[in-house]
């Protein structure tokens, strides 16, 4: 009997089959690495795209005199989520802007350097600081253009009547 159990036949099968085991799991963890790295990078390409593209729509609005700071009411959509964003207000600093360019479009379809597309809601309302004089205050939002839920930047920014007039 002790012959019989001091015996290594097929040990050799079983130590094969627990070495292609761990070597599975190490293999399925790198391939989740990789998987988890990818979608970071795309999450981040989409974030920095949209940050370009909300910078630019305030430059636009930094070129502008004062007066010119305004939305094209036509252009607001009345519906979310542009109504709920918490920048809305429905007393938008408003007028009229010939051909509506891009500085008077409240809402706006833009393709980005990854040739994605996106929407770039703007919102301008006038607020007054306690004892201060009027200002406007731009902000401007990035939303996904596939699923208007996700928002990717959003830039605020202030201007005084000291812009010119």
């Amino acid at each position: 009997m002790r012959t019989l159990l001091r015996r290594e036949g097929g040990f050799g099968l079983i130590e094969l089959l627990m070495a292609m085991t761990m070597l599975n799991i190490g293999l399925l963890a790198v391939i989740a690495a990789f998987s988890s790295g990818i979608i970071s990078l795309n999450r981040a390409s989409r974030v920095t795209t949209a940050a370009v593209l909300a910078d630019g729509q305030m430059e636009l609005y930094r070129a502008l005199k004062y007066d010119a700071i305004r939305l094209e009411s036509s252009s607001i959509p009345l519906t979310a989520p542009y109504t709920t964003d918490s920048a809305f207000n429905a007393s938008q600093v408003t007028g009229t802007c010939p051909g509506v360019p891009d500085e008077c479009n409240a809402s706006r379809q833009a393709t980005g350097a990854d040739r994605k597309d996106y929407r770039v809601d703007t919102y301008i309302v006038s607020v007054a600081p306690t004892g201060g004089r009027a200002l406007k205050k731009v902000t401007v939002v990035v939303r996904d253009w596939n699923n208007l839920a996700l928002t990717y930047a959003r830039q605020v920014s202030t201007f005084d009547v000291s812009t010119g007039s």
